[in-house]
């Protein structure tokens, strides 16, 4: 049975030559870079050229690369982090409502802890309005959160506004950007936009489970949310996960040297909308402007459940949205205001380079095949 795999925005396939990487650090270079023996500088060695290299493709310094276990903890780090080191400044956060459920989740436990946290809505394209951004920064806002990409859509912000809307409010507001997303697929340099804090993540991008690094600018404080070691500077104290981490700077580099990703995807996004705009009823999510890595469809009349297991048995992996709802109806396309029977029937496709036509075409027959033989639901 064919096996295609269009569930990237989920996790990507770990590239050999970063499994390899993982590998070698594991029982080669396998020493505690905190030791200050030879096993030990040669893991530090390492540790320090994947930070370098993380750094150059985010146009950063290396002392502003800490690594993290992923995104939902670079996240947490950031918005909790950052309110507890300025609250003195003020209680106003900003943030929306379709951000991942590290974001908002974090956002709730500070509502409990007295600060006021305005959530901007998304307009009818999934896309916030830059109007509202200026509207809700304040000078008592001390953190904006918002994502540079949607995970569910693919719909792209418009975080350069966050920083004019900042300046303009004379606002001490640390600027927070969710980039997992976007990481490596679209030009993200947090200097040019003038973003503090910027969360990535590894399984995104071809590298393991269980790394990411954030970007902390010189000169913007947070507070950690760990104690206990000297590592990253307190920002994460404890043992780095070395072979992750290395693994992780390996793949930036691979992605780094292929310079005809971003038009393969682009290609392999219009030919999939095309095949997707021949099946009868399919409805489009994601606006026309989102990331080309991320499509997302409804076909109303069929749950997406449904149509997910009828894929799957047939060796085809999407998703219904976010892997970390679980299932859940998503909350990103409610706040679009889109209706039950377009959210409860809603699929998710995400593409890597190891992605082609003719598995566009191969999952444009199932879904066709599916829509035939399945019964509509009620």
């Amino acid at each position: 049975m064919k096996e295609i795999y269009l569930d990237n925005s989920a996790t990507t396939k770990v590239f050999p030559e970063a499994a390899m990487k993982a590998l070698e650090m594991m029982t080669e270079h396998y020493g505690n870079p905190s030791s200050l023996h030879s096993k030990g500088l040669e893991a530090e060695h390492e540790l320090t050229s994947a930070r370098k290299t993380i750094a150059s493709s985010l146009g950063a310094d290396p002392a502003e690369i800490f690594f993290t276990s992923g995104g939902t903890e670079g996240n947490n780090t950031a918005v909790l982090g950052a309110a507890h080191a300025l609250k003195r400044r003020g209680s106003r956060i900003v943030t929306t409502q379709i951000e991942h459920s590290s974001v908002m989740e974090a956002m709730q436990q500070l509502e409990k802890e007295g600060f006021e946290v305005i959530y901007l809505p998304p307009d009818s394209s999934g896309s916030i309005r830059s109007e509202d951004i200026r509207a809700a920064v304040n000078k008592d806002t001390i953190l904006v959160s918002i994502m540079a990409v949607n995970n569910e859509t693919g719909a792209v912000q418009p975080i350069e506004a966050v920083y004019k809307a900042i300046a303009s409010a004379r606002s001490p507001a640390l600027f927070h950007v969710d980039a997992v997303q976007a990481y490596m697929k679209m030009p993200l340099i947090p200097k040019k936009y003038g973003i503090d804090l910027m969360t990535v993540s590894g399984h995104k991008i071809h590298a393991p489970k269980g790394v990411g690094a954030l970007y902390v600018r010189k000169g913007a404080r947070i507070l950690p949310l760990h104690l206990g070691g000297l590592q990253e500077k307190r920002v994460r104290p404890g043992t780095e996960p070395v072979p992750a981490a290395c693994a992780m700077g390996r793949a930036v580099e691979i992605m780094s040297a292929d310079r005809s990703r971003t038009e393969k995807i682009n290609k392999l996004n219009a030919y999939c909308r095309e095949k997707l705009s021949e099946i009868e009823g399919t409805v489009f999510n994601s606006p026309q402007n989102a990331l080309p890595y991320i499509i997302n469809i409804s076909v109303p009349g069929w749950r997406s459940e449904t149509l997910l297991h009828y894929l799957a048995e047939r060796g085809i992996f999407i998703s219904s949205g976010s892997a970390c709802a679980k299932g859940h109806k998503s909350h990103v396309l409610s706040a679009a205001g889109l209706s039950p029977d377009i959210i409860d029937s809603a699929l998710r496709i995400s593409f890597s380079e190891e992605n082609s036509e003719e598995d566009i075409d191969y999952l444009a027959e199932c879904l066709k095949n599916a829509l035939f033989t399945l019964a509509r639901s009620r």
